[in-house]
């Protein structure tokens, strides 16, 4: 039995089927097979059911998998502390995101400090969230980051930015030069959002649901930028996370009145895994780096 088979195995285990693990792993689909075939004759027990053109974990498979975690996981964490023995600049931090727009700032001035840490960074679909607490669950990443608590046993968290929301309209808004204003002034007005499902979704609803107004929303998508040039082509306004220390010329934000329009942003990380040095760091980077450009 080989570490190689292991580590093909509990990919094609994860998906359940041989083509995507196969291009995911960067293999030809008979290599995979075949090596998967050997495990079985190994073990001396089939560990998935094969029908025509789907293959299920079995009974054996789901046994041998629990196993398999545990062993590549602590594998894993036996070669983040060698590489520890060699000092915080050979380190690797690896970390999932669903809002890497918010994250890169703080990843490229830490590299400025510790130019030779190595960065892994997963970006996981906004839709998709609950992953960020699966992978640190499984020990794939150190960190995770994102404006949603995972709210997981042994799942530690803690908040590193607090934004304010404001409402993003287009040049030549109506309400452009106002200091401020409420939401029940743009009650009427078309909304672009995001898509049922985004974490920012969730935050946008409930501070509608707050102010009590019901939206209407002419357009949904998948990502800031999209949601920025849409607002910027003037074909509606849109909840937008203002940070003071990015420029934004696009179009005007507006503090919003009446409301608690205020957004968490944690990192997170799972208390059970060794954490290596790098990542500890970068840990606390964030916390003083949002702290300092909050101020």
């Amino acid at each position: 039995m080989e570490l190689l088979q292991l580590k093909y195995f509990r990919t094609v285990a994860r998906l359940e089927h041989v083509t995507r693990a196969a291009e995911q792993l960067h293999i030809a689909q008979p290599a995979l097979s075949r090596t998967i075939s050997r495990l079985e004759e190994d073990l001396g027990v089939p560990l998935f059911d094969r029908t025509a053109r789907q293959i299920r974990l079995n009974t054996f498979g789901k046994a041998f998998l629990s196993k398999v975690e545990s062993a590549l996981s602590l594998l894993e964490e036996g070669k983040k502390e060698v590489i520890e023995l060699a000092g915080l600049d050979r380190g690797i931090v690896s970390i999932a995101t669903n809002t890497l727009i918010c994250l890169s700032p703080s990843v490229a001035a830490f590299r400025e400090k510790f130019p030779d840490v190595s960065f892994r960074i997963n970006q996981i679909a906004p839709a998709e969230t609950h992953s960020i607490g699966e992978l640190l669950e499984q020990g794939i990443t150190d960190l995770g980051f994102g404006p949603i608590s995972l709210h997981k046993p042994g799942i530690r968290e803690f908040p590193v930015l607090q934004t304010e929301v404001f409402l993003a309209v287009p040049h030549g808004h109506r309400l452009e030069n106002h200091s401020s204003i409420t939401l029940e002034q743009v009650a009427d007005d078309p909304f672009i959002e995001y898509k049922i499902g985004h974490p920012f979704r969730q935050v946008n609803d409930e501070i509608s649901r707050r102010a009590g107004i019901q939206r209407t929303i002419i357009c949904e998508v998948d990502e800031p930028a999209a949601l920025r040039s849409l607002v910027q082509a003037g074909l509606g306004i849109a909840f937008v996370p203002g940070c003071k220390w990015n420029e934004v010329t696009q179009y005007t934000l507006l503090p919003i009145e009446g409301t608690d329009n205020k957004h968490a942003f944690f990192v997170s990380w799972n208390e059970t895994r060794y954490l290596s040095e790098a990542a500890r760091e970068f840990q606390h980077f964030l916390v003083e780096y949002y702290d300092d450009k909050q101020k």
